[in-house]
């Protein structure tokens, strides 16, 4: 079957192209999201849903690609989506380089906590974060199942460790926080063992603040639907199966306890001098870029600039905990 010519076709409005400009770096964007979202539809069309290098090489043009992906029945209004997506964080990236530097400059230490149940987004917007920052000046922890030593110590002792230095940004991916939900929730840790933690968080968050950290405390939040959702991706990628873990297997089944359990750690650890930051995260790149503006809005680094891109967070999207905000999960 011959394609149509790109004569034949209206033309296209125009599409601003940024940092994934190329044909291949669009679709591999694109492609990346199609087990989760179903970005091709190729139920219909027997053949057509499969795009070769060849197809991609003889592209010369913006229309030819338009035409490419319509031909092959890939949806075009989300690559259209894509392309700005992947501009906008350009952009913003941007904007995390300058802080990185001005925290460098200044000394300042930050620590940035994402959690938030499994399958959330936390690990994919730690990568949009640092994919270009300096690695000298910034760290991403995500530590593993403490050591028969480390049980035996005070319960921050080793994430007292991995703290921020002067100049430097720390990604948490999970912290001191699993003692909240997931280890009451899972019964790794006792009642006795869980009411000394949510008793002392407040004061070790405040002896921070009082030494001049910044501690910003990220929830990413999905729909119970949107979980069992990314689960099905995960089991089905044979690159994403290293994800799941017994914890994932149960999440489903747990997901009251893990709402009741997240209810009481916004209640007890929710101040103003260590606030918590709800994320909705049903759509992982408006998350991405909701976590990234808010970082950027907390500080007044050189070169600030919304020239060429809104740092306002969306409060749609994002806003500090009150008891009253709408919930997804």
């Amino acid at each position: 079957m011959n394609s149509p010519t790109i004569g034949a076709m209206p033309k296209p409005a125009p599409i601003t192209l940024g940092r994934a400009g190329a044909p291949e770096e669009v679709l591999a964007a694109v492609v990346a999201d199609q087990d989760e979202k179903a970005i091709l539809d190729v139920s219909k069309v027997d053949g057509m849903g499969i795009l070769t290098h060849e197809e991609l090489a003889r592209v010369t043009s913006r229309d030819g690609l338009i035409e490419l992906l319509r031909h092959r029945k890939i949806n075009l209004k989300k690559v259209v989506a894509v392309l700005r997506y992947e501009e906008e964080l350009a952009l913003l990236q941007v904007e995390l380089v300058k802080l990185q530097q001005w925290v460098q400059k200044t000394g300042k230490r930050v620590a940035i906590l994402l959690e938030g149940r499994d399958a959330a987004g936390k690990g994919g917007t730690i990568r949009r974060f640092t994919e270009h920052l300096n690695p000298r000046s910034m760290r991403v922890v995500a530590l593993p199942k403490p050591t028969d030593q480390e049980v035996g110590q005070w319960y921050f002792q080793r994430y007292t460790r991995q703290l921020p230095n002067p100049g430097e940004i720390v990604f948490f991916d999970r912290s001191w926080y699993n003692r909240a939900v997931v280890e009451p929730v899972n019964g790794f840790c006792t009642e006795a063992q869980y009411e000394t933690f949510i008793r002392q968080v407040p004061e070790f968050e405040h002896m921070l603040y009082e030494d001049g950290a910044h501690v910003i405390k990220f929830w990413f939040s999905i729909s119970k639907k949107e979980q069992r959702e990314r689960f099905d991706a995960r089991r089905k990628n044979p690159l994403k199966q290293w994800k799941l873990s017994p914890v994932d297997d149960r999440a489903q089944d747990l997901w009251d306890e893990y709402t009741h359990y997240k209810e009481k750690m916004f209640a007890r650890t929710h101040t103003s001098f260590s606030p918590w930051i709800i994320v909705k995260a049903n759509s992982k790149k408006r998350a991405r870029l909701a976590a990234i503006r808010h970082v950027l809005s907390q500080f007044n680094y050189d070169g600030k600039s919304e020239e060429d891109v809104s740092l306002t967070p969306d409060p749609n999207i994002v806003g500090r905990f009150h008891r009253r905000i709408s919930k997804i999960d």
